[in-house]
């Protein structure tokens, strides 16, 4: 009698230099629908307690280099092609989303995506779906939660439908806390929000890399504020790295000074009436 049986993920012996990662993504080529090419050949790190991000305009890969580690691609029928990608030294491109949630790592994802029908609190309890220690320890994380957003203190019973776009991303994140993850991948966390807001925002991801240990990939339009927080950048162009290092050397970098931050040498720069778009020779090198 034959039985099918589910191959488990891919054991992986821990490289030595890569000790001290919690993610590694090697090489991966994502695909759409068996024949659109997504990424190509995409590498990054992320240090445990580090934040690193993934930069680059709309369309580059960033959302799409956020779902491949998530397992998020299938449900808009995408698939990892080729390469790898290991959480904390083991291959996980079989996961479901759920196991890896299980294991320490949940995406907050682009537009927020609160329950609207929900309070803010309701909300926040979705997050703790998965866990089974117990109602006094959500509740001590609820606490947790509040005391880094104090607004969703003063808003947890409100739906958060009717709640502002900074109290939703807020809320979206504090839930994705509420799963006591090891890493969160956050996508567009500034999009559509006030600078002060995402100012604050940004204040929170570094409270909670810094005093919770939690690692952070965040994948950010906004190159200034994202150089800002993180220790390490990729900058993504039509599917592929073009550069990455400290986010030190990135902010001081010219071609990213000008293509990014919109600085040259004679100051601020519009590209608003730019018909092309040339890159010094440098920038692919």
């Amino acid at each position: 009698m034959s039985a099918t049986t589910e191959t488990a993920p891919e054991q992986i012996t821990t490289d030595p230099e890569k000790k001290d990662l919690i993610l590694s993504v090697n090489n991966i080529e994502v695909i759409y629908d068996h024949v659109i090419l997504v990424l190509k050949g995409v590498s990054l790190n992320v240090p445990r307690r580090g934040i690193v991000a993934i930069l680059g305009a709309n369309g580059a890969g960033k959302t799409t280099t956020l779902k491949a580690v998530s397992n998020l691609l299938h449900a808009e029928r995408g698939e990892v092609t080729k390469g790898s990608i290991e959480f904390e030294g083991e291959r996980i491109e079989r996961l479901s989303p759920n196991d890896l949630v299980r294991r320490g790592c949940i995406q907050v994802l682009e537009g927020r995506h609160c329950f609207g029908h929900l309070t803010i609190e309701e909300n926040l309890l979705t997050g703790a779906f998965t866990r089974k220690d117990g109602s006094a320890a959500i509740k001590a994380d609820m606490e947790k939660v509040y005391n880094y957003f104090p607004r969703l203190r003063e808003r947890r019973s409100a739906m958060a439908g009717y709640t502002s776009g900074g109290e939703q991303q807020m809320c979206a994140i504090g839930r994705a806390l509420m799963s006591k993850p090891k890493m969160i991948l956050l996508d567009e966390p500034s999009m559509g929000l006030a600078p002060q807001i995402v100012e604050e925002i940004f204040e929170i991801v570094q409270d909670l890399n810094a005093k919770e240990g939690v690692s952070f990939l965040l994948a950010e339009q906004n190159t200034n504020m994202a150089l800002r927080y993180a220790t390490y950048g990729y900058i993504l162009e039509t599917g592929r790295v073009v550069m990455d290092g400290e986010a030190k050397m990135l902010r001081e970098n010219e071609d990213v000074k000008e293509f990014y931050l919109g600085i040259s040498d004679s100051g601020a720069r519009s590209f608003r009436n730019v018909k092309t778009y040339k890159r010094r020779k440098r920038w692919l090198a």
